[in-house]
């Protein structure tokens, strides 16, 4: 039915695991030469294979395998690659490949098998996104001293969880049409108000004990953030929300959809930049504000009517006499209006009388006063147009459908509200699954 968005802890969709390397992949692996030097590439390999970094349920995590992620996170991201920098992330990274352990081992546990050829056609996709074949990208990871599987194990690990989730929690959302009915009044509610485009990106965290080294790392990105690094390639790598597949993008919202603490920061943003960490109930949040804009509440303009035209003909040196009787006829006619189906039998029995076929026109295509008699009309009613040069003349107000303003269509709602609980259900599972794992730090 519905497709979730690619991430680490959401996937769905399997065949597109991180389309997000692209340019910024090829523009910051050529820089990582800055920080990595080629010369002594083996023998470092060959020492820091032997060192543990983790070991998640008996699986091990060494510093190389760390070392090697650090330098495709970076490449990936846009963090500049000074060696400060690089010991920062190194936390942050070491997380998330003790939850790619997690997953690929819930993977396992559930029999779920990652096929070679899945994994590699994500990579087809990466190295289409950079400009160059699959070999090429191999070739250039080689040649800047990135391991292949430092790349495809993260890739493994999102289809593996993309698997996980599929299996166990998108066949149990079953999304109501009270919910999407009740999200459509709520953006109807909210289209009058100031409207933000936002992006924003997740660190949560799961006890007190983390909450200090959260901060820390998010005031980091933050910085980096702030110097130029891309919040959408920062926001992929990095960020634990469902966003983070599109760069942490949410689209326009209103201030009513966001958190108090949130709306009340972006608020106060100009367009462009971003916010410090703004702490929520388990985690932090970093927004970029994108652009704001009015609500875009309904256009009266863009009001539609079907309208039949009813017309009691005259000439246009009739007298006053005739007239006066092409008026009656047409006050007649209004009293006794039901439907616009019976209107044509109706006007059949007067003699000179005509009705057009339906036809559509919106309420900008109107001059006043007329356009302003339509707005105040409902359907079914009969709007006198009086005397003109063919006679006496009324439209007959079939039906009219009132502009909503920029509604999303109840699919996408659908989808939203889909992705939404499935996101909250994987991020609750992994979260059970670190409580329940055991986790050595070296």
């Amino acid at each position: 039915m519905t497709q979730v968005s690619l991430h680490a802890d959401l996937s769905v969709n399997q065949t597109n695991s991180r389309p997000k390397k692209g340019v910024a992949f090829v523009a910051f692996l050529a820089i990582l030469g800055l920080c990595f030097s080629a010369a002594p590439r083996a023998a470092q390999a060959a020492g820091e294979v032997l060192g543990i970094a983790a070991i998640v349920n008996d699986a091990v995590i060494s510093k190389y395998d760390l070392d090697q992620r650090v330098r495709l996170v970076v490449a990936t991201s846009g963090i500049q690659p000074t060696p400060e920098n690089i010991e920062r992330i190194r936390g942050q990274v070491l997380r998330s490949l003790v939850d790619e352990k997690l997953q690929l081992q819930e993977a396992e546990r559930l029999e779920l098998e990652i096929e070679d050829e899945e994994v590699d056609e994500s990579i087809t996709g990466i190295a289409q996104r950079a400009g160059m074949s699959f070999e090429e990208l191999m070739e250039y990871l080689g040649e800047t001293g990135i391991n292949e599987a430092a790349l495809r194990t993260q890739i493994t690990a999102d289809v593996a969880w993309n698997r996980v989730i599929s299996a166990r929690f998108a066949p149990l959302v079953k999304i109501g049409e009270d919910e999407i009915d009740e999200t459509l009044i709520r953006i109807a509610n909210d289209a009058n108000q100031v409207q933000f485009q936002l992006a924003e990106l997740y660190l949560g965290f799961d006890n007190p004990n983390q909450e200090r080294e959260m901060a820390q790392g998010a005031q980091r990105l933050v910085e980096q953030l702030r110097a130029g690094a891309p919040f959408a390639s920062v926001a992929q790598q990095f960020s634990q929300a469902a966003s983070a597949a599109k760069g942490g993008d949410i689209g326009w919202v209103s201030e009513t959809q966001l958190a108090p603490q949130i709306a009340a920061a972006v608020a106060r943003m100009d367009v462009g930049t971003v916010s410090d960490p703004i702490r929520s109930l388990n985690g932090f949040y970093i927004m970029q504000l994108r652009s704001r804009r009015e609500g875009l509440g309904p256009n009266p303009l863009e009001t539609r009517f079907e309208v039949m035209q009813v017309l009691f003909e005259l000439s246009p040196d009739a007298p006053e006499r005739a007239v006066q009787a092409r008026i009656a006829q047409a006050n007649k006619f209004r009293s006794e209006f039901r439907t616009c189906a019976a209107a044509p039998d109706q006007i059949s029995a007067i003699p000179g009388g005509r009705i057009s076929q339906p036809s559509t026109l919106t309420a900008a295509q109107l001059r006043n006063p007329m356009r302003d008699q339509l707005l105040a009309t409902e359907a079914g009613t009969v709007v006198p147009i009086g005397r003109t040069e063919r006679g006496v003349e009324a439209l007959i107000v079939c039906d009219r459908k009132d502009d909503v303003g920029n509604q999303p269509t109840r699919e996408s709602i659908e989808n939203t509200l889909f992705n939404q609980e499935v996101s909250m259900m994987s991020r609750r599972h992994l979260r059970d699954l670190r409580r329940d794992a055991v986790v050595e730090f070296r």
